[in-house]
């Protein structure tokens, strides 16, 4: 197997990942999808034109995912959301990780820091839709 199919096909692997968690997001609140989707729409682009464009045609991911490409940002309310979000699942997660180890807790909250500086700072904020 060459090493080119060998990267497409764990490509194609974690953009499903990525969907079911995105799936996953919709159903549990304080669980992000936007983030799920966008990873697998990074993924399913450069392992599976087939499952990229059905991703953009998905009635629940497609319109935020497209909104993303079309702006190339995320919108003030989208950035509370996300955060929110966010940090809600991370405190409960970093709550349950703190008896099996506090070494994960830890590490849950400081990747959740990396994951606001990003949001804050690397993710444009694009202006309110009217």
């Amino acid at each position: 197997m060459s090493s080119e199919r060998a990267r497409k096909i764990l490509y194609r692997g974690l953009g499903c990942v990525a969907v079911a968690l995105g799936f996953v997001g919709v159903l549990v609140p304080g669980m992000p999808t936007t983030v799920f989707v966008l990873v697998a729409s990074y993924f399913f682009g450069r392992s599976s034109p087939r499952l990229e464009g059905w991703l953009l045609r998905h009635r629940w991911f497609g319109p935020p995912l497209r909104r993303f490409r079309e702006t190339g940002g995320i919108t003030r309310a989208g950035k509370v959301a996300a955060l929110g979000s966010m940090w809600t699942a991370v405190l409960i997660s970093a709550g349950l990780l703190v008896a099996a180890s506090g070494k994960a807790a830890l590490a849950a909250i400081l990747l959740a820091c990396v994951g606001t500086l990003t949001i804050l700072f690397a993710v444009r904020t694009i202006p309110e839709r009217t």
